[in-house]
């Protein structure tokens, strides 16, 4: 997949195609997104045109809310990721405070005609686009005609009568409901990242784990959680997660720490992904170090049985 970050790397000599472009900060890839994906696909493929998602680093939320934004389910480099796994062609990405105040007619011109040669739009159906999210899909099908390019709306989709949505998947998480999210995601919820150095209380204690940096503000999910990780190797690792401030010890900062079962290598700076099976429980502030190594062998046990279920 070919990343554009600014309207200057679209023009360069090659860059320039026709091209079905869908819109939306798409975080998390849920079923939704990728109904919207897929149809982006099939018009692209009707059209021989090539595929673009065009998307916004920081959200629109974070640009408007940067001390209290709802958590991030993916950073921008797992989007990626799900995206290009997904088979898109193109993806654009542009400062969000770059675009946020063009008017919806300008939008249109110098976005979607100009830098894009869009011949086909396709949108979910709660789209707003432009300056204070004026435009609209009946002002998106009147400049599709008087620029010679099609729009197709996608209708939202339901799971379990709830319509998925990343706000939905948020408080699905939130709940500690991972089915619920999983059913909306069509996957486990995951978080990757790069495994960085910590204090090393966890080998103290006889459970050395890999320290992941969330890089968010806020985490989405928190506890303790039987998970599989990839990214070391061929298949799948099982171990116990947690995702918290470390109360016990006085943490303040989130942090993803991952035991993996039967597993001694070096990792430190290797990119991996956690995936959340099941929460085993909150979070909890213990009296001392031993009543949360007693817990932990706990937490180790009722992991290990969720995962050889």
């Amino acid at each position: 997949m070919q990343l554009y970050r600014t309207l200057e790397a679209l023009r360069r000599p090659g860059s320039a195609a026709p091209r079905v472009v869908t819109i939306g900060v798409f975080d998390g890839l849920h079923v939704g997104h990728r109904a919207i994906l897929e149809r982006t696909q099939r018009e692209a493929a009707a059209a021989r045109c090539r595929t673009l998602v065009f998307t916004f680093e920081p959200t629109p939320k974070e640009f408007f809310s940067p001390t209290n934004p709802p958590p991030r389910l993916t950073r921008f480099r797992e989007r990626f990721e799900l995206l290009s796994e997904f088979g898109i062609d193109d993806l654009f990405c542009p400062s969000f405070g770059l675009v946020r105040s063009l008017a919806p007619e300008r939008f249109i011109e110098t976005l979607l005609v100009g830098a894009l040669d869009a011949r086909h739009v396709v949108i979910g159906d709660d789209f707003r686009f432009g300056a204070n999210r004026q435009g609209t899909l009946a002002d998106l099908r009147a400049a599709g005609a008087r620029h010679g390019f099609a729009v197709s709306e996608v209708a939202p989709v339901f799971w379990q009568g709830v319509r998925v949505s990343s706000t939905a998947i948020r408080q699905a998480l939130k709940l500690g409901d991972l089915e619920g999210a999983r059913g909306m995601l069509g996957r486990d919820y995951s978080i990757s990242g790069r495994v960085v150095r910590g204090l090393g209380l966890g080998r103290k204690l006889g459970f050395p784990t890999a320290n992941v940096n969330l890089k968010r503000l806020q985490a989405p999910i928190d506890g303790i959680f039987a998970a599989r990780v990839t990214g070391l190797g061929s298949r799948a690792l099982a171990g116990v997660a947690s995702v918290g401030t470390r109360p016990t010890i006085g943490g303040r900062e989130p942090l993803l720490e991952v035991l993996i079962f039967d597993f001694d290598g070096d990792i430190y700076g290797e990119y991996i992904t956690v995936h959340f099976v099941k929460r085993l429980r909150e979070e909890r502030h213990f009296a001392d170090l031993p009543a949360m190594q007693r817990q932990m062998h706990v937490d180790v046990a009722a992991a290990r049985a969720v995962l050889t279920d």
